[in-house]
């Protein structure tokens, strides 16, 4: 892949309208600003019960936005990243009616996972007490289908998004034809979404066991043998992160963004340092994401072991992104609004910082300098707010970032200077020789990080300080030693 930044975008929410004006925006206004574009579920239908995470057919481009053929065009110009929902397929979906008409007859009967199929002789409750899920209680929901058979499904997420067996062929032939259809239009990247929770085992957690990697390997041999690169979705301990990104093409850094929300908010640099000296090279650095600001990747393991902050330091983190967002936060968190995540905080990253421009800039220089392709989400791009009255409307706690830009407001929020100052950092970060070498950091005290990049004769540096919230990026240049002021 390029190593230059991505855009992650909903093609309605930045752009208001289909793949094709995404497209004018990203020749236009945003000409040569990334590398390549993350576009979030653009499949029909984009508006279910998960924000496109829950696809009737995933096969199909939601007629509202396009249809395959924009979405190849797009990929002649940009590097696309498309996601496979590995884990579910929503309860409206043709196969799921089918199963639900036909029962046991039906030809997608062995695609749905049900509770006997792992719990043949019936679980203990040690077993169930076992299974991990990112909320609230067990993850089965009783259904009564329209043929009269009852079935305990299991049901991860929310009783509308109905998990796959994988394991069976019905399951691999499902994904393999949504493989294929990413082949055919030019996608680039594959992001396993959920994939952490594809396989069950019973006396297991359910959650990236040994048998959860030997599909990622088997579902990646079929990407590559198609021409695409993976990308591993996994909130988990920082340790693990590090073993699961030896074993796949790509993993999230999902430790950073909370990592320099604590340096911003101490004046430390000491986590973040400690963090960057191991975190993997493999990596997607992102500091917001459609998803809330996760803390579990910086936390204490099931087992015990120690995490990169300690317990006092991410409540004290938790806590100072609700009194910097004026308590906006803690209404789209937790039992205060729907799709409970336990181990998320809703928020923009803007808004995290109290929309402090000098902290978001220095917050997205150490982005940029950390190892990892770069992602930056469309709000964030933006400099976003929080969306109040789109989560007022929906109860969704993470719609409190996911706004709806229409045109105008595109224009008038790129204008700004803190995004003009972020546009910059990107150029510079996709331009610069200096990043397709090697990195090394440094705490010249415990408030500050200096993060180097150097090719042959060819360097860069960014220098922050948190205590004061002052950054610098000096770099080689043909006609000597160039300076940016970052804050």
């Amino acid at each position: 892949m390029r190593n230059q930044v991505q855009l992650i975008a909903y093609v309605d929410r930045l752009s208001g309208g289909g793949v094709n004006v995404l497209q004018q925006l990203l020749e236009g206004p945003l000409a040569g600003t990334f590398g390549g574009v993350h576009l979030l579920p653009f499949f029909s239908p984009i508006d279910g019960s998960d924000a496109g995470f829950d696809p009737i057919d995933h096969t199909q481009v939601d007629p509202r936005l396009g249809d395959w053929s924009d979405v190849s065009r797009l990929g002649e110009k940009l590097e696309l990243v498309a996601d496979l929902i590995v884990n579910h397929v929503s309860s409206e979906s043709p196969q799921f009616k089918d199963f639900s008409a036909r029962g046991s007859e039906s030809p997608y009967a062995k695609l749905f996972l049900t509770y006997d199929r792992v719990f043949p002789q019936g679980p203990t409750e040690a077993d169930l007490l076992r299974v991990y899920r990112p909320r609230p209680g067990l993850p089965f929901t009783y259904a009564t289908l329209q043929n009269g058979e009852r079935h305990l499904l299991w049901t991860t997420f929310t009783p509308q998004q109905v998990d796959i067996d994988v394991q069976q062929e019905e399951g691999k032939a499902y994904l393999r034809a949504i493989l294929t259809r990413f082949r055919d239009a030019g996608v680039k990247l594959i992001r396993l979404d959920a994939v952490g929770y594809a396989i069950k085992k019973a006396g297991t957690s359910c959650f990236m066991i040994p048998e959860t990697f030997a599909f990622i390997a088997e579902l990646t041999a079929e990407a590559h043998a198609m021409g695409m690169e993976v990308l591993v979705e996994i909130h988990s301990h920082y340790l693990q992160q590090v073993k699961i990104a030896e074993q796949v093409d790509r993993v999230y850094d999902f430790a950073l963004p909370p990592l320099v929300l604590h340096s911003l908010f101490s004046g430390s640099s000491q986590a973040l340092a400690t963090w960057l000296r191991i975190s993997p090279r493999n990596a997607i650095t992102v500091l917001d994401t459609h998803d809330g600001i996760g803390v579990i990747d910086v936390g204490a393991d099931a087992q015990g072991n120690a995490g990169l902050l300690p317990p006092a330091a991410i409540n004290s983190l938790v806590e100072t992104i609700h009194e910097r967002s004026a308590g906006q936060s803690r209404q789209a968190t937790g039992a205060s609004a729907n799709n409970l995540d336990l181990y998320q905080v809703n928020c923009t990253y803007y808004d995290a910082l109290g929309r402090r421009d000098d902290e978001y800039l220095i917050a997205r220089a150490v982005q940029f300098f950390a190892p990892g392709i770069p992602q930056v989400y469309y709000v964030g791009l933006l400099a976003g707010e929080n969306d109040m009255d789109l989560l007022a409307s929906s109860r969704v706690g993470r719609d409190i970032n996911r706004h709806y830009y229409r045109a105008g407001e595109v224009e008038q929020a790129l204008a700004r200077p803190v995004v003009q100052q972020l546009l910059a950092l990107i150029q510079h970060r996709n331009t610069h020789a200096a990043f397709n070498g090697s990195f090394s950091v440094e705490t010249p005290d415990e408030h500050s990080i200096r993060m180097r990049w150097s090719e042959g004769e060819q360097w860069t540096e960014l220098h922050a300080d948190f205590a004061n919230r002052k950054a610098t990026v000096q770099s080689s240049d043909p006609s000597g030693i160039r300076t940016m002021r970052v804050a």
